[in-house]
């Protein structure tokens, strides 16, 4: 059974950085396409990051430049690093397993002074 799971979400001022980690188990394949989404308060969710299985990646716009995403191929586990952060930030950022159902549980991030 494939589980995802979340961390490193938490309260940072505005300008702050962040970074979050999606540990994966149950995944039989190396090199697994993730991606990290987010849905803010009274939005959709929408698509932040995502790493496909050849390593190339793409961004939203309003995060390109401050936000990376990477991924350990051995341990299987995703990662988003989030620099200058700002309050329009603030939501709650899921990990995907692309081409799958499988989510994690989601982490808050909240960028406020």
């Amino acid at each position: 059974q494939v589980q995802l799971a979340e961390s490193g979400g938490g309260l940072v001022q505005p300008g702050g950085s962040l970074t979050l980690s999606c540990a994966t188990s149950g995944i039989m394949y190396s090199r697994p396409g993730m991606g990290w989404y987010r849905r803010a308060p009274g939005k959709q969710r929408e698509v932040v990051a995502r790493i496909f299985i050849n390593g190339s990646t793409n961004y939203a716009d309003s995060v390109k430049g401050r936000f990376t995403i990477s991924r350990d191929d051995a341990a299987k586990t995703a990662y988003l690093q989030m620099n200058n952060l700002n309050p329009e930030d603030t939501a709650v950022y899921y990990c995907h397993l692309l081409e799958t159902l499988n989510w994690g549980q989601g982490t808050q991030v909240t960028v406020s002074s």
